[in-house]
């Protein structure tokens, strides 16, 4: 059997040397881009903030194609009497309802954000009329 000269075994090292850092190198490059392409949290809060206001002023003149953009297919909404409604049931009743909100506001809203989901709570308050009255 033949055996490589001894030289080669430096160069196969020095070539394997050479693959690993740019390797590390490719892997450090995708992490920058990524990180680049994360917004930070104030970024994100100020984002989710506006979808939120979106929805508010869809709550006030309801229509139903940006309702369905803005609400998530696994949407339930409780109302206080004990109702609970899916995506479709709340969209139906805002347009087509005996409600007509006048006002709609988010009093004492907090944001967080983890990951690709945010979760936003406040304080419904709003003014409307029940079937005209």
């Amino acid at each position: 059997m033949k055996t490589l000269p001894k030289i080669w075994i430096p160069f196969c090292c020095l070539l394997l040397l050479v693959c690993c850092k740019e390797a590390v190198q490719e892997k450090e490059d995708i992490r920058t881009l990524q990180r680049e392409e994360i917004a930070s949290p104030a970024e994100e809060k100020k984002e989710v903030k506006a979808v939120v206001e979106l929805l508010r002023g869809a709550i006030i003149e309801p229509d139903a194609t940006l309702l369905k953009e803005l609400t998530a297919d696994e949407l339930t909404y409780g109302h206080s009497s004990g109702i609970i409604q899916d995506k479709d049931e709340f969209i139906e009743d805002l347009v087509h309802g005996p409600f007509d909100f006048t006002t709609v506001d988010f009093t004492d809203q907090r944001i967080v954000v983890s990951g690709r989901t945010a979760i936003v709570r406040h304080v419904f308050e709003a003014k409307a009329t029940n079937a005209g009255t």
